[in-house]
């Protein structure tokens, strides 16, 4: 089996339009959230979003792609160029099409271009004649044009995979690209998830569902917190550069860290309640696959949305699971960038890793009075710890769990 490691890291997310800002963002506490802008919202209780600002699509696309690129696409694209340079991919002249390939996860797709396009549509229903739909309203929002748009872009010739599990669809995306990496199937994928949700239908229907927070304010994300009423809707990308180790050795790239564990389950109990059995199993799963005791693991980043059930599950679950480390450090990256669906998953893997790699412990704000229910140890200060191993959570509608287990490789000794 080869080992897998990360030698490349591209997000656009509310704290930052690249890696490097919203990393240093996130190490500050600073919260990423604030009223919708891109459409009135006012009507709805739930009017704050995790937006992405000044965005600049031409700095990786061509005009026409904008033109013809669902945003949640162009999102993918910048974060995936932004990880290939990073990994150094695009100056390696031993870099393979053909021995390399691409996995995004998305929750919703384009779901932007069609609310865009039905709208155009509705606003004829009784008129003469019928607005045309743009030609390219099927082929951009599907779930898999993310993947083939960042492959042709990087001209990648190997597998090509959209993937779709609800929120855990980034995580998924890495954890499947890492088992195809570690079995020998490619020698570099890259892979995360993308999202833009934050249009009309989607706060409806989230919120409709009881999902989302009405708190009013930048402290609306409150994972753990009394007081905490659902998850802020965000939007963003996260992709991540897996590549088989003796590669990235050969190469002399800069390795963030290794994974080593991975698992995906299944409640098989609700469309939207989460089930503790199948928290419970997918974390040791993961740990069982990683070869690592739960009290080996330094760090969990905890997938903690800010919703009253799915924080309650997942603390139970990590007492249970940690019961031998029931001090165990745990944080919520979404206490600031909110929820962005499938791209929240690939950040926090992100995030894990360079938490690992500086030896730090981001912080959870608006956590003034943690809920007694959420008894586990939650980090609200930047704390510097000597990391070694890391946990990484991310749980989907439909029962979709995903874990993912990450060991820190040491600098000039990579073994």
């Amino acid at each position: 089996m080869r080992r897998v490691v990360v030698t490349g890291i591209g997000a656009v997310a509310p704290s930052g339009n690249n890696f490097n800002d919203s990393w240093s963002s996130i190490k500050n506490g600073h919260p990423s959230i604030s009223g919708i802008t891109k459409f009135d919202a006012k009507k709805y209780p739930w009017n704050m979003a995790g937006e992405i600002k000044s965005f600049e699509p031409l700095l990786f696309l061509s005009q026409k792609e904008t033109k013809t690129m669902d945003v949640f696409v162009q999102y993918a694209v910048a974060a995936a160029v932004m990880a290939a340079r990073d990994a150094g991919l695009h100056t390696d002249n031993n870099f393979s099409p053909d021995d390399s390939g691409v996995i995004i996860g998305s929750s919703r797709g384009g779901i932007g271009s069609i609310e865009r396009e039905f709208n155009r549509l509705y606003a004829r229903i009784g008129k003469d004649s019928v607005s045309r739909l743009s030609p390219y309203l099927m082929p951009s929002s599907t779930i898999g044009i993310a993947a083939s748009c960042v492959a042709q872009k990087l001209n990648i010739k190997g597998k090509c995979i959209g993937i779709s599990c609800a929120c855990s669809s980034g995580a998924v995306s890495i954890g499947e690209a890492y088992r195809a990496i570690k079995d020998g199937y490619s020698r570099v994928i890259l892979a995360g998830g993308a999202e833009a949700p934050i249009c009309e239908i989607c706060l409806a229907g989230y919120g409709s569902s009881g999902a989302l927070s009405s708190i009013r304010d930048a402290s609306a994300s409150r994972p753990f917190a009394n007081g905490r009423d659902g998850f802020v809707l965000s939007e963003g990308a996260t992709v991540l550069v897996l590549e088989e180790y003796e590669s990235a050795v050969k190469r002399n790239v800069n390795i963030y860290g290794e994974i080593v564990g991975y698992s995906n389950t299944s409640d098989a109990f609700h469309i939207t309640q989460p089930a503790l059995e199948g928290e419970v199993k997918t974390m040791c799963l993961a740990l069982k696959d990683a070869g690592i005791l739960p009290e080996e693991v330094d760090y969990i980043n905890a997938h903690a949305t800010s919703t009253p059930i799915g924080d309650r599950v997942e603390a139970e679950a990590i007492r249970m699971v940690f019961i031998k480390n029931p001090e165990i450090p745990v944080s919520s990256i979404k206490s600031m960038t909110g929820h962005m669906l499938a791209a929240s998953g690939a950040y926090e893997i992100a995030c894990s890793l360079m938490s690992l790699k500086e030896g730090i412990i981001p912080p959870t704000i608006n956590l003034a009075d943690k809920a007694p229910e959420c008894n586990i140890n939650v980090i609200t200060e930047l704390t510097a710890a000597p990391l070694k191993v890391a946990l990484s959570n991310s749980f989907g509608f439909g029962g979709v769990n995903a874990s993912l287990v990450i060991r820190r490789v040491e600098s000039g000794n990579r073994n």
